[in-house]
């Protein structure tokens, strides 16, 4: 597992493409053993991408988490139940109303380990028949996770009241809230 030491204490980090950043956000920070999670950019063309160039589509970056965990509290796998769980990893290059390759599924690995694992848990839930249809999502090598513009950071924490926070994002959590209540952090 991709690890690195810090004061001692072992990190992990996972980067998921799950349509919008604003929803895959408020989801993992939820989670016990989640230290931190950064909205950003990965796997295109171009340093620095702004929002409006990776909405543009000419990038080819992907709105991303870039998650740290502990991973004495919480394994990958797990991380990626969550992550399959909470947005719809059938559909290529959207998540509902959000459409264009800068929304597609995508995990990009940071180990052998990982990749092994994404491998693994992406056949078992297709052979389980979980979804309608074949799951999409694309399995990418590490990449460069440009962080997003500040005010994207935090955004449903910030902005709850805001119409797509409400419509979209309040719901998906409420969901989600539910399915892994024994995996959330203490308040």
């Amino acid at each position: 597992m991709a690890n690195s030491q810090d004061d001692g204490v072992a990190t992990g980090r996972a980067v998921f493409g799950g349509g919008c950043f604003w929803c895959t956000e408020a989801v993992f920070q939820q989670l016990r053993g989640v230290t931190s999670v950064t909205s950003g950019y990965a796997g295109g063309e171009g340093e620095s991408p702004s929002y409006e160039q990776v909405c543009g589509g000419d990038t080819g970056h992907i709105e991303v988490v870039d998650i740290r965990f502990d991973p004495q509290v919480i394994r990958f796998e797990d991380l990626l139940n969550v992550f399959f769980a909470t947005h719809d990893p059938t559909t290529l290059d959207r998540q509902g109303h959000d459409v264009g390759s800068q929304y597609r599924s995508a995990i990009f690995w940071q180990d052998d380990a990982q990749r092994e694992t994404a491998e693994r848990v992406i056949d078992a839930l297709n052979r389980q028949g979980i979804f309608d249809a074949p799951i999409v999502t694309r399995l990418y090598p590490a990449a460069h996770v440009w962080p997003a513009e500040d005010y994207h950071r935090n955004y449903f924490a910030q902005n709850p009241r805001q119409g797509y926070c409400h419509a979209v994002i309040a719901p998906k959590v409420a969901k989600f809230r539910k399915q892994f209540v024994d995996q959330l952090r203490s308040r």
